[in-house]
C-alpha cells in the first residue's frame, strides 16, 4: 500500500491518492485548475492505477474543488457522511460568498458512516466519525498499517478551526480525545493541511490538547 500526497489550491489543501494492488482511492480532491487536474491524472496513469473510490472527509470548499472533475473523469460517485451533505449542496452559494471559483459538484453521492468498511485491493479502511470541524467529518483508519487520514480534525501541533458555520469546538475536542487518541501512539496521521504527524506526538506536544 502507498499513500501519495498532493498539495493543491490556494488553501494548500492535501489531496491523497491511496493505492493497493493497482486500485486506488482519491481522498479530498482539492485540484482547482487544469494544471492540478493533470498532476492527478499523470500519477494515476504512470502507476497504472484504477480509481475505485472518491471519498470526502468533509465538504468544505478546499476539499471538494476537484469533486466534479474526478467524478466525471473516473465515473465515480463521491462517498461522504450524510451530515456533511448540506455543505455539498450549498457549496456553490458558499463559494460565491467567498468569491471562490468552484465547478458545481455532483449531488449524487453515496453515504458512509462508522459501519462502512472501505476495501481497496488487499487493504481495509475503517471510517471514524469525527464531527467538530464539520458536522459530518470522517477519518479513514487502516488498523493493520497504523495509518489514519484525518482531514481537518487534527494537524501537527494544531487542530481544525471551529469558527466556520456548523463547526463545534467541544465536538472537535471530544472527537480527537475519544476517537483518535485511543489509537496506538505510532499511528501515522496524514493531515488535510501541512505535514504528517503521529498520534503519540500530538498527545504529548499539541498545545490545544493538553489537559489542564
Amino acid at each position: 500500500m502507498k499513500i501519495k500526497k498532493f498539495t493543491f489550491n490556494s488553501f494548500q489543501e492535501n489531496t491523497y491518492i491511496v493505492h493497493s494492488d493497482k486500485k486506488c482511492m482519491i481522498i479530498d480532491p482539492g485540484c482547482n485548475n487544469e494544471f492540478e487536474e493533470k498532476i492527478i491524472d499523470g500519477y494515476i496513469k504512470s502507476n497504472n492505477l484504477k480509481p475505485i473510490h472518491l471519498i470526502n472527509t468533509h465538504c468544505h470548499l478546499d476539499h471538494i474543488f476537484g469533486n466534479r472533475y474526478i467524478s466525471e473523469k473516473y465515473k465515480l460517485k463521491a462517498k461522504m457522511h450524510k451530515f456533511d451533505y448540506p455543505l455539498l449542496t450549498n457549496s456553490m452559494m458558499i463559494a460565491n460568498n467567498y468569491g471562490v471559483n468552484l465547478k458545481e459538484p455532483s449531488f449524487e453521492v453515496d453515504f458512509i458512516d462508522e459501519n462502512t468498511l472501505i476495501s481497496l485491493g488487499s487493504t481495509k479502511w475503517n471510517i471514524i466519525f469525527t464531527p467538530g470541524h464539520a458536522p459530518g467529518h470522517i477519518c479513514l483508519w487502516n488498523k493493520n498499517e497504523k495509518k489514519i487520514i484525518s482531514g481537518d480534525v487534527l494537524f501537527k501541533m494544531s487542530i481544525g478551526r471551529t469558527d466556520l458555520p456548523l463547526c463545534n469546538y467541544n465536538d472537535l475536542i471530544e472527537s480527537i480525545k475519544n476517537k483518535l487518541f485511543c489509537l496506538e501512539d505510532e499511528t501515522e496521521v496524514f493531515c488535510g493541511h501541512g505535514e504528517n504527524t503521529t498520534i503519540g506526538f500530538e498527545k504529548k506536544n499539541n498545545p490545544f490538547l493538553q489537559s489542564s
